[in-house]
């Protein structure tokens, strides 16, 4: 259940907590960077050392890139209502968080947490000045939110995404944002890990993560993180901490996984993703993903999936883990007919099942 962190600063700051991993005597907590959602459980997902290739060569100093990108990032604030209470009415809050320029159109991308419940949203640029901004969409299954600020288009200057396959651990990086409301924040470090996979505020995981010892806090969700030729990399979004403070575990949502989900949020307001309807494990013997359970009215309930079924291909691809055939689905649209070769009682069968759309909770 998501628990409330007031910080005097920035009016609200919430976060989501979870109870197998924060409690008293200094139990290991997660937090949002910024709030109103968003916790994470993170876990260690095995790439092939050949995934991650080499990084690009150029950079320049921290100074240099925090001059060619502060223009391009944004704080945010956010509005919403509050309900009744025994002691009264309710009224309106308001929180903050980060984001940057995507386009001269005044796109700017922020977290879907950042924005979650608004009724009303403002954008504050580089020149002090805050525009009105409504949202143009959100996607909770990836904790990415597109906004369109009403500002002239000679205040925007819009930020260059990377390629963030070719980022390699080590690596260093960037982060640009308003912690606590201090806008205009730098801080940096490196690439600690990639493909982590944490937990969306939908509680749908969120692949290929990008783990990093850069200061995040409260109020940095949405801003970017960069690499050292000032391209965004990923948008920062969630820290695990034990003090609710930056404890050097900070995570972004891949640039990526951000391009892929703004330009569709752009084009149609909203995302569709492809949904089996079950819960797995990943199995050894035989090698894949073993179905825990399937959810009444789901396409997988519309096969004749069952529990203790192993999944060992998806369209004649292996499947080694449970994590690979959440990400086989992932690559497909709603709609569209998959084959799961599966392994029952010794046996071997295969299955045709059409694919639904992903819940949003």
């Amino acid at each position: 259940m998501p628990t409330l962190f007031k910080n005097p600063r920035t009016k609200l700051a919430t976060a989501m907590t979870s109870a197998a991993l924060i409690g008293a005597g200094g139990v290991a907590g997660v937090y949002a960077a910024f709030g109103d959602g968003g916790t994470t459980v993170v876990r260690q997902v095995t790439v092939s050392s050949d995934a991650q290739t080499a990084a690009n060569s150029s950079s320049s100093s921290i100074s240099d890139i925090y001059k060619s990108s502060y223009k391009s990032v944004v704080e945010v604030t956010v509005s919403s209502a509050t309900s009744d209470t025994p002691f009264g009415n309710g009224g309106t809050q308001q929180a903050q968080g980060s984001g940057f320029v995507y386009d001269d159109q005044g796109h700017v991308i922020t977290n879907q947490h950042v924005v979650d419940g608004a009724e009303s949203v403002k954008v504050t640029l580089w020149n002090g000045k805050t525009y009105d901004a409504k949202v143009v969409g959100t996607d909770p299954s990836t904790d990415v939110a597109v906004l369109d600020v009403d500002a002239p288009g000679s205040v925007l200057e819009p930020l260059s995404l990377a390629d963030s396959s070719q980022l390699e651990v080590g690596d260093g990086v960037v982060a640009i944002g308003s912690p606590f409301g201090l806008e205009q924040t730098v801080t940096s470090g490196i690439v600690s890990a990639l493909h982590r996979q944490i937990t969306a505020p939908n509680d749908f995981a969120i692949d290929d993560a990008i783990q990093t010892d850069a200061a995040i806090n409260h109020g940095n969700s949405g801003g970017p993180l960069l690499d050292m030729s000032g391209r965004v990399v990923g948008i920062t979004s969630q820290i695990e901490s034990e003090s609710g403070g930056n404890d050097g575990v900070g995570f972004a949502v891949s640039s990526n996984t951000v391009k892929r989900i703004a330009d569709a949020l752009i084009s149609n307001g909203s995302v569709d993703h492809a949904y089996l309807g079950v819960a797995t494990e990943t199995s050894t013997s035989p090698a894949g993903a073993k179905i825990t359970s399937v959810r009444s009215g789901t396409p997988a309930a519309g096969s004749t999936l069952t529990a203790g079924d192993v999944v060992t291909a998806v369209d004649g691809e292996k499947v080694s883990s449970s994590d690979q055939l959440r990400e086989l689905i992932d690559a497909h649209n709603p709609g569209d007919s998959v084959t799961l070769t599966v392994s029952r009682n010794d046996d071997t069968k295969t299955l045709q099942v059409v694919l639904g759309t992903r819940p949003n909770a």
